[in-house]
């Protein structure tokens, strides 16, 4: 487990650097970003990930890779944005984002701890494939709950489901790593 905290790790200092960069060239327009809008964002993102596995031809030159990128990232800023609100206009600096960006990490880093210990690593044993597909369903169960105005009977909230799709995403990059 100790190489699974030093391999996550390593992974989300690649998201985290380019998060950084692209608050110094756009600063925080995503904040006025709904919750909608970043779920449909991460939905593009699953659903072009399953495009590059699926597809034989690549018109776009972005690999999986990236676009694991960026669900780990929109999936952060959605997480900051279910704990600040949606903003009307940019109201954070570089400096504070991060902040919020390094607290979210914290958080779900935890998680993916307390649930590898418990699931056994499991997820080393799965395809990149098949942790795509959980991002899917797990965006499908996002929107249905948006739908319901965030109202759920007996499941989990919306900041689980962004959580665990951070962490398929980080499991999917050492995967791809490892290749």
């Amino acid at each position: 487990m100790q190489d699974t905290s030093k391999q996550y790790d390593a992974a989300i200092t690649i998201c985290r650097s380019l998060f950084i960069n692209k608050m110094k060239d756009y600063g925080c327009a995503w904040r006025i970003l709904r919750l909608p809008s970043l779920t449909d964002q991460i939905f593009i993102k699953a659903q072009r990930i399953r495009g590059l596995q699926e597809n034989d031809v690549h018109k776009v030159d972005e690999d999986e890779v990236s676009e694991f990128i960026g669900v780990i990232n929109y999936c952060i800023m959605a997480l900051i944005q279910l704990e600040k609100g949606v903003a009307n206009q940019p109201d954070l600096s570089t400096i504070e984002a991060t902040d919020l960006y390094d607290a979210k990490i914290a958080q779900t880093k935890q998680l993916m701890l307390d649930k590898n210990h418990d699931y056994g690593e499991a997820w080393r044993d799965m395809r990149v494939s098949s942790l795509t597909d959980l991002i899917l369903q797990k965006l499908l169960r996002v929107k249905q709950i948006e739908d319901n105005k965030g109202k759920t009977l007996v499941s989990e909230g919306i900041d689980a489901n962004y959580q665990d799709m951070i962490n398929y995403s980080v499991f999917a990059l050492i995967h791809l790593d490892a290749k």
